[in-house]
């Protein structure tokens, strides 16, 4: 019989210990198949911070290393500029890049760095308990904000990809969602095109992914799922939002077909 499954050799034999439903295990996945086709096992290093990304090192085969909170974009730098030969990506949640790491990682695309990044978007802090993050939604109810964030006290839904397409220095920004087959699959090609563009030299890259977290959402899986597609995708668009290799021309209000 022809064997149509399998783990990828950048995984672990570890079962995943995140909570039912929650995204970050298929990007995991996503992330190590990229890694085993490309054939770059041996030069990657992985960087990650506080929050549920902590645990990644117990799952990627290969090198890993655990930084402060919000630091991955700095730690990326240095390694970068150390071993030029290798590749270097982060993986970050919302909590942590688009909050305590804000000016880490808008300097990152500023200065160009040849770095990777995958940013988790679940519009909460995952570990922490479910408080509001930067991308939680105007109304959206965490432990921090009960009866809803108000825009008038706490802002609004910080749109990263969006901002750092502006910065001169970033080449690919992108957003997409694991909610379907489909996306899954539209994820994956968007994340090996970050990685090839980092191999080929080209820059700072980033794709922001939309993942559910249905334990502090308050959901089960499968509802979680369905307010990822009528919520979240409905104020961050998925898309391309800049190539600048590209000879196309993209729009963030132009969804990925």
């Amino acid at each position: 019989m022809k064997k149509v499954f399998g783990r990828p050799a950048s995984l672990k034999k570890t079962p995943f210990r995140y909570c039912p439903g929650c995204g970050h295990s298929l990007i995991h996945r996503l992330i190590a198949e990229i890694v085993d086709e490309l054939g770059i096992r041996e030069k990657t290093i992985g960087i990650a911070p506080v929050g549920c990304a902590v645990f990644a090192y117990d799952y990627f085969d290969f090198d890993m290393i655990e930084v402060a909170h919000g630091r991955p974009p700095a730690a990326a730098t240095g390694m970068k500029r150390t071993l030029p030969d290798r590749i270097v990506f982060s993986y970050q949640g919302d909590g942590d890049l688009a909050a305590i790491g804000t000016a880490e990682i808008i300097h990152a695309a500023n200065r160009g760095e040849n770095i990777t990044v995958f940013f988790v978007n679940n519009a909460t802090y995952g570990m922490t308990g479910g408080q509001m993050a930067p991308t939680t939604l105007s109304d959206q109810k965490t432990t921090t904000t009960p009866k809803g964030r108000d825009p008038r006290t706490a802002g609004y839904p910080l749109h990263v990809s969006e901002m750092l397409a502006t910065i001169e220095g970033a080449s690919f920004i992108a957003r997409t969602s694991i909610d379907s087959f489909k996306n899954v699959l539209t994820a994956k090609k968007l994340m090996e095109k970050a990685f090839r563009y980092q191999i080929e030299d080209r820059g700072f890259s980033m794709v922001e992914i939309l993942s559910p977290c249905p334990t502090d959402w308050g959901l089960s899986p499968e509802k979680a799922v369905e307010w990822l597609r009528s919520r979240m995708m409905d104020v961050y668009k998925l898309g391309i939002i800049k190539d600048r290799y590209s000879k196309e021309s993209h729009s963030w209000k132009k969804e990925l077909s």
